[in-house]
């Protein structure tokens, strides 16, 4: 059955084949209308061409970030904003005191750690790429099976966990009630000294809902006829090239990159399984699975964001792709395909959105320079753009 195949095997096959279409492609010279295209994603995105999209799919243009709104029963307040930014960059928060959140969502590296996988107590492996923050307020479940509901319900998780942070809520709360400085932070944050895990949970939420990605060349160029200054104008509708506004135009039409990737952080915050299980072998992850224990969520991982994304990687959740084109190829041959074995109720099921693109090497470099107009310099640790 196919589902026994490594996934290596079949993905080295992929490759292989990648190769091969990328020798009969790559001298195709396509004659682009680079004028044209600027002229039609110059107008309002109502008029741009309609998404090109699997008929399930119902979705939303992508576009400019909205404002960050915070749960009524969490508001934003700038002491607790405060409070949650030290803790956040706190060792004390593991039971080594050496790993703190920033260990694996460093600011320089995209709200990421680099990592194929990240480590924690004891420098254990983890099995799972650690995802970016950055506009995590703009999320509905946490972590890459969803596991978490909330911001808040996730902000304990790591520290709770064996491999990660290893530590407890009740010795977390001793430990910090014995600190005179988060006495302190705790009264300017809630109006009293008492330390509670609730109060942790919420102060990191807070401060983890302020990560909002920096104004990118796409945003710059959406915003450009809002411009009153013509000047300005110019600059704006420059800030995208010829070739990343192509790379937008496959993106939303034949690379179908939007069946998963829309709206305004590009992700339609669902789960789909892309062939990477490894069901049955060394590397397995049966992904969502693991939270739901619903069969057909073997294998499947949450769609990530896509601004930022030349800031984090390696990506996919076992940091799999190192390589921007690579990951790219793997897209375009179709994904690992592997079919649903009726004998075995938990074998995965590729995801029906994955087929192949037939994209050769300039439109692959299209998507590249349209990926890297979304990615801005890694969001500002400060909360300047909610307040």
């Amino acid at each position: 059955m196919m589902y026994k195949k490594t996934t290596f095997v079949i993905f080295n096959r992929l490759v292989k084949i990648c190769a091969v279409i990328a020798i009969f492609t790559s001298c195709a010279s396509y004659s682009v209308d680079f004028e044209a295209l600027r002229k039609i994603y110059s107008q309002a995105s109502h008029l741009w061409p309609k998404a090109e999209v699997d008929e399930s799919i119902n979705a939303t243009e992508i576009g400019l970030l909205p404002a960050v709104t915070f749960p009524k029963e969490n508001p934003y307040q700038a002491n607790k904003h405060k409070l949650g930014e030290h803790l956040f960059h706190d060792g004390k928060l593991s039971r080594s005191k050496q790993i703190a959140c920033a260990t694996c969502h460093d600011h320089d590296l995209g709200w990421a750690d680099g990592r194929k996988t990240s480590f924690g107590h004891n420098r254990q492996k983890g099995k799972r790429n650690a995802p970016t923050i950055e506009n995590v307020a703009f999320g509905k479940e946490f972590f890459w099976d969803g596991r978490a509901q909330t911001l808040e319900q996730q902000a304990l998780m790591p520290i709770q966990d064996p491999l990660e942070m290893n530590f407890t809520l009740p010795e977390l709360e001793a430990r910090l009630k014995q600190d005179r400085q988060y006495l302190t932070l705790f009264k300017a944050a809630y109006g009293s000294d008492e330390i509670t895990a609730k109060k942790i949970a919420m102060a990191l939420a807070t401060y983890q809902r302020t990560l909002v990605s920096r104004r990118s060349d796409f945003d710059r160029f959406l915003l450009a006829p809002e411009q009153k200054n013509n000047k300005m104008q110019k600059i704006y509708n420059s800030a995208m090239s010829d070739k990343a506004i192509w790379g937008m135009h496959l993106f939303r039409t034949k690379a179908g990159c939007m069946n998963c990737h829309y709206g305004a952080t590009f992700s339609d915050k669902k789960f789909h399984n892309l062939g990477l299980t490894y069901y049955k072998r060394k590397y397995q992850d049966l992904g969502r699975y693991q939270y739901t224990k619903q069969p057909e969520d073997v294998g499947k991982f949450k769609t990530p964001g896509l601004r930022g994304v030349l800031n984090t990687k390696p990506w996919m959740h076992n940091g799999f792709f190192g390589d921007l084109t690579g990951l790219l190829n793997f897209y375009n041959a179709g994904g690992v395909q592997i079919k649903k074995n009726n004998l075995d109720a938990l074998s995965p099921k590729t995801s029906n959105l994955l087929k192949p693109l037939s994209l050769n090497n300039e439109e692959i470099a299209a998507l590249i320079a349209f990926l890297q107009a979304i990615s801005p310099a890694p969001a500002h640790n400060s909360a300047a753009r909610i307040q």
